[in-house]
């Protein structure tokens, strides 16, 4: 899985019980060189030549994956006979489903070539073409793994976008993004710091808050659409938030990171209070999970809810999204559909993928 954040890739290796219950046996993570990051950032917007520049990226990602997947194996010391099939997500560079399509690359063909294992990848696809916004398509692997009979629970994953599942007992599975999770906090530090990310938060959490400029980007017509709903770079850019500022073009740096980390923090909180009543555990994963500012901006915004990570159910918060894709590999192995349509919105049960052979 390499996501909106942009950090890197994660890759872990699942084993399937005969229940069809799923086990992380290992993990290993390799981060994106800041070659790769920047023009996957430049082929979010139109520009030139982006038929031949996103061919050539949708290779070097195929080495990258295919760099990790050795690497993951031979610290099992696993050879690839032992592997039934790679999940690859691949790259989003554009999600416009209200276009009727969303584009994740990768050379899959080229990534079944290096590694000589089956490739499951283009997943969001067929719930695109049945009407559905193709994301998020994590909810049905949270329900498999992590419902529960006693606890009304939401999922929350803070990647480059934040999204959420509501998992709860009298209703049924809900999903859905929020908003900017870490894309912006991540690219306002680094503009201003040279760093890559806030570690902790804990540039954003010596700023003020400024209050109008939170209500304003909270007034963007994203924030009050009802699920389903998706986003990505597409609208949460740096583009979107420099037009934020405009009308305050003096707030010290500091104080606009402080912001956007209670822009992240307020706009899932709204969610969590307007689409998932009577939520008792709040189960954070991602690399927001690892913000000590954000969790306890969370923890503020809603006091009377349990602010936990999901390593207390078993998966550590670098693992869910990449095992989430591995069990959608599985699950289009089995010929078993894989969307939920409550949650994207797509006209039924599909099966989602296609399969690249080694």
């Amino acid at each position: 899985m390499s996501g909106t954040s942009l950090d890197g890739v994660d890759a872990v290796l699942l084993a399937m019980d005969e229940q069809g219950r799923p086990h992380v046996e290992a993990d290993r993570f390799l981060p994106f060189p800041s070659s790769i990051r920047q023009q996957v950032l430049a082929l979010q917007s139109v520009d030139s030549n982006e038929l031949d520049r996103a061919a050539q990226l949708g290779n070097a990602l195929a080495r990258l994956y295919a760099e990790v997947i050795a690497q993951l194996l031979a610290s099992c010391a696993l050879p690839t006979s032992a592997i039934k099939a790679i999940g690859c997500h691949g790259q989003t560079i554009r999600h416009a489903p209200h276009a009727g399509y969303t584009l994740q690359i990768g050379n899959h063909a080229l990534l079944a070539e290096l590694c000589g294992i089956d490739v499951v990848a283009d997943f969001r696809s067929r719930d695109v073409a049945a009407g559905g916004h193709g994301a998020p398509l994590v909810p049905a692997f949270h329900q498999d793994i992590f419902a529960s009979d006693s606890e009304n629970r939401v999922i929350l994953n803070i990647g480059g976008i934040s999204n959420l599942t509501r998992l709860a007992k009298a209703l049924p599975v809900s999903g859905f993004d929020c908003g900017p999770g870490n894309m912006l906090l991540d690219a306002w530090c680094q503009q201003h710091t040279g760093a890559a990310y806030d570690a902790n938060g804990d540039w954003a959490a010596g700023g003020l808050l400024h209050q109008a400029l939170l209500q304003q980007m909270l007034a963007d017509d994203y924030f009050r659409q009802r699920p389903p709903k998706s986003t990505g770079r597409d609208l949460f850019s740096m583009t979107w938030l420099n037009q934020q500022l405009a009308a305050y073009p003096a707030i010290p740096p500091r104080d606009v990171q402080h912001t956007l980390l209670q822009l992240t923090a307020r706009s899932i909180a709204l969610d969590i209070q307007r689409h998932c009543p009577g939520t008792a555990s709040v189960y954070v994963c991602g690399g927001g999970a690892m913000n000590l500012a954000l969790m306890q901006a969370l923890q503020q915004q809603m006091p009377g809810i349990a602010i936990r990570s999901t390593a207390e159910l078993g998966l550590p918060v670098n693992q869910v999204e990449a095992a989430a894709f591995a069990w959608l590999a599985w699950r289009f192995s089995h010929r078993l559909p894989a969307n939920l349509p409550e949650v994207t919105g797509a006209s039924g049960l599909r099966v989602l993928g296609a399969l690249y052979p080694a």
